[in-house]
């Protein structure tokens, strides 16, 4: 059988157990002050809200140990109560002693299982079903040591007419050693509750906070009492106790189904000030009555409470704001929280201070697609803040709502509509310290490639031919004298080196990477050639932003396009040239058209046969030619050729 099939099964025997102390009770007549005293009416309470709880969590989570202790929980006090009425019926028919002895053995031993032991165990490993940390263990065994001392420590029961059967010469010790044990333990677990709490993320606290909800409830239920021990008649304590095992099923299943901050605000407000009140107006019936000796000092003591009853609400409830939701009702506070982050130039700090002024779990800054910073874990309901900067949309506050709103307050958004200008200024500048940045490694990786290429290029094609012509000219010197037929060969071989020096001296300078393309870019260096066209109108044409190009392919796109812009000044009658920049995952398109009419095909020139040497140079392609309506130079060069 799978564990969440057998949470039914344990659910049922805990009603059916109900049933039997309820049904018990009415037919052996059992008055209300034996009800209440033997703690069959708390027994039954206890048991039957604990119950439902454990039912629901074995069943939707079988793994978490929470919802099994809770049923635990729910059967212990029920058994105890369900053998309250038989002990009653076999008292007064005569039922054999082994019989009485054995009821008597499970009204002792089952009762404390579940306060002493299951519960604290729930305690220990809420919400998440595991121990703060492994360090923390030992305290679930510990608890276990206490509810066994604690069970088997039985002295006699004359009053039920037998004794059970664990009735031991040491029992008094036992319950003396478990007097010791059980406040320890609960000390215990309500300080792994604090560390809990402390360490965690926003979803666990937001859990906790539901059995703080109950907490707060069960102190508020019994306020008049709480300073006196609970007996069998003063049950407040007890059958407030249900809160408990409500609340942690809650937190478990349905954490989000109400704000609970909302709800432990005004809990904790109210609860302040009924204290408060209390204790003011007795204070002030004391001492009016000490100084007036008169029956009108209640009406004076009333009179005043109601007075500061306003302000001390309102100076409580900022207290406990503030607690909870952080400096949303005050927008200038946490705008300077903020504020000191911005001069920082961290956004993901930034967006920490905010998350803490505002209490919020989340928090991030968006520009397109990209994700600029970012703090906390994104929740299902977000809202979105624009970021405007020169009436222009710089990015995105993106905010989540916290856990159990599905919106934030209009405090909230007071306090975000006064972030967002700033935040809009610093991602603003974030963005112009990112592209200065990216502009500076262009330049310093442009300018290690150029070095590089220059440093091959003397080396390995000028540097041998200005060797050689250096030998070739004192050859000629050394046969100038002897044999001058000989010089004049040397000469004019010298002439030959000279030249193919002077034809690498040109390759290289007309290879190297002009500055303008590491200052402007690509477009902006292109633009740049409209003033040296004289009358021809230059457009370039280009997406807002290209990717980024590997330094060869953009050396190659801008020395085709000068070219061609080159050749529409020197040999067509063009009023208007046109350079297009398209770029896709693959390729660059670089597109040269003028409106220059020609008649006749181009003739192969240096200028043409430079632009296709560039093109395959990169493994691209390249057309060029008159067209029906001007001349056009279409290169295709491949972004990975340049990698």
């Amino acid at each position: 059988m799978r564990r969440g099939n057998l949470a039914p099964v344990v659910a049922a025997v805990a009603l059916l157990l109900a049933a039997v102390a309820v049904c018990g009770t009415l037919l052996v007549g059992l008055d209300a002050s034996t009800a209440i005293s033997s703690y069959l009416i708390t027994n039954v309470a206890i048991g039957l809200s604990a119950t439902p709880g454990g039912f629901l969590i074995a069943r939707r989570r079988p793994s978490s140990p929470i919802g099994w202790l809770l049923l635990g929980l729910g059967c212990a006090p029920l058994l105890t109560a369900a053998t309250v009425p038989l002990i009653a019926a076999g008292h007064e028919s005569g039922w054999p002693q082994p019989v009485l002895r054995l009821l008597v053995t499970v009204l002792n031993f089952a009762w404390g299982w579940g306060l002493f032991c299951c519960l604290p165990l729930a305690l220990q490993l809420f919400p998440t079903g595991r121990p703060v940390t492994p360090a923390w263990r030992w305290l679930g065994w510990l608890t276990l040591v206490t509810a066994v001392v604690s069970g088997f420590s039985t002295g006699p029961t004359p009053e039920y007419g037998a004794s059970s059967y664990f009735v031991s010469s040491w029992w008094q010790t036992g319950e003396q050693l478990g007097g010791v044990l059980t406040p320890l333990v609960m000390l215990a677990t309500v300080i792994s509750l604090i560390v809990r709490f402390a360490k965690a993320g926003e979803v666990v606290r937001q859990q906790l906070l539901w059995l703080v909800v109950a907490v707060v409830l069960v102190i508020l239920v019994n306020s008049p009492s709480w300073f006196s021990v609970p007996t069998g008649k003063e049950i407040f304590l007890l059958l407030s106790f249900p809160l408990i095992p409500a609340a942690m099923t809650v937190a478990v299943l349905r954490y989000r189904l109400f704000d609970v901050r909302l709800v432990l605000s005004r809990l904790l407000l109210y609860g302040a000030l009924s204290a408060a009140v209390i204790a003011a107006y007795t204070a002030l019936v004391a001492l009016l009555e000490r100084l007036l000796s008169s029956a009108g000092a209640p009406v004076l003591a009333t009179l005043a409470v109601a007075l500061a009853f306003n302000p001390v609400r309102l100076r409580l409830q900022r207290l406990i704001d503030h607690w909870l939701y952080g400096a949303r009702r005050d927008p200038v506070r946490a705008v300077s929280v903020v504020g000191r982050q911005l001069a920082g130039d961290d956004l993901t700090g930034v967006l920490d201070a905010l998350c803490a002024a505002l209490r919020l779990p989340y928090a991030a800054i968006e520009r397109g697609a990209e994700c600029v910073a970012v703090s906390g874990t994104r929740p299902d309901d977000v809202v979105t803040v624009e970021l405007r900067h020169h009436d222009e949309v710089a990015g995105l506050l993106v905010v989540g709502a916290r856990r159990g709103e599905r919106q934030l307050s209009k405090p909230d958004t007071a306090v975000l509509g006064l972030l967002a200008g700033p935040l809009a200024v610093a991602l603003h500048s974030t963005a112009l310290r990112e592209q200065l940045r990216e502009s500076h490694d262009r330049l310093l990786t442009a300018t290690s490639d150029e070095r590089e290429r220059l440093h091959r290029d003397l080396h390995d094609s000028l540097g041998p031919v200005l060797t050689g012509a250096a030998f070739t000219a004192d050859g000629a010197a050394l046969a100038a004298r002897s044999d001058p037929e000989r010089a004049e060969q040397l000469a004019t071989q010298l002439a030959g080196q000279l030249r193919a020096a002077i034809a690498d001296v040109r390759r290289i300078v007309y290879a190297l990477r002009p500055p303008v393309l590491d200052e402007l870019g690509l477009v902006a260096a292109l633009r740049g050639h409209s003033s040296g066209l004289g009358r021809i109108a230059l457009t370039v044409e280009a997406p807002d932003s290209l990717p980024r190009l590997p330094a060869p392919v953009e050396l190659a796109a801008y020395r085709i396009a000068s070219e061609a812009l080159t050749n529409v000044a020197r040999h067509s009658a063009a009023r208007r040239a046109t350079v297009s920049l398209t770029a896709d995952s693959g390729a660059l398109t670089v597109t040269v058209t003028d409106d220059g009419r020609s008649q006749r095909a181009w003739p192969a020139g240096v200028g043409l046969e430079s632009i296709r040497a560039r093109a395959a140079e990169l493994g691209g392609a390249c057309e060029l030619g008159p067209t029906a309506h001007g001349g056009r130079v279409a290169a295709v060069l491949p972004l990975g050729g340049g990698r």
